[in-house]
């Protein structure tokens, strides 16, 4: 429970160090030490978009954080072994997963160099290894529910589609987000800044899969 707990903290660290450096990263000492008043507006960094995100992103890690503790609290009153076989697809749709976040990457990358055609390829990119990560989660589903755990046979179970099911829905709301980026490029629109949240939002999914893949690995 100790290591869990440790990646738990580990990904609210990071949170807090993304917040801080973009929303409230001011250095008011700079101005002051070239005789100029400290200012009153926010950083550049901190843009109502960017806090926004900031604190969306708080209140999803506070869920999945309680979700994690609540399981392992379920397992340490049970005194139980889980014996969940995860299946072998998760390791693919982890892959499929990192693959996207570097597409949306690659995506923000182009909108910032002004690329067009290299900027709808990777949200192209993007958008279908996304899609193909759900596909792949609901085919572990499947063949956890085939092989006979189901909510009610396994405690462990159903933790585990509770916590992939939370993620998968998180994903699919950043795919709304993906599918209006993607209309507006059609329609020749800057969709610069929407890219760029869109990249963080992916990053920040993929370290929340990252840290309940290893969660469910090790217990």
């Amino acid at each position: 429970m100790i290591p869990s707990l440790a990646l738990i903290s580990l990904m609210m660290l990071l949170l807090g160090a993304w917040l801080f450096r973009h929303t409230w990263g001011a250095r008011p000492w700079e101005a002051q030490a070239t005789g100029q008043l400290p200012s009153r507006q926010a950083p550049p960094e901190a843009t109502p978009a960017r806090v926004g995100l900031g604190v969306i992103l708080a209140m999803v890690t506070s869920l999945f954080a309680l979700t994690v503790s609540a399981y392992l609290m379920r397992l340490g009153m049970a005194g139980e072994t889980p014996s969940l076989r995860l299946p072998g697809v998760l390791w693919a749709n982890t892959l499929l997963l990192m693959t996207a976040s570097v597409a949306w990457q690659c995506a923000w990358g182009a909108a910032r160099c002004g690329q067009p055609g290299r900027l709808r390829r990777s949200l192209a990119w993007a958008g279908g290894l996304s899609l193909t990560f759900l596909a792949g989660q609901g085919l572990a589903w499947w063949q956890l529910t085939a092989g006979g755990i189901t909510l009610q046979a396994s405690p462990v179970g159903a933790y585990f589609y509770l916590l992939t099911l939370l993620h998968a829905l998180h994903l699919l709301g950043g795919l709304v987000a993906w599918w209006r980026a993607w209309r507006r490029l059609g329609r020749g629109g800057d969709i610069a800044s929407g890219v760029e949240l869109a990249a963080l939002y992916w990053h920040f999914l993929l370290l929340v899969w990252g840290v309940l893949f290893m969660l469910l690995l090790m217990t």
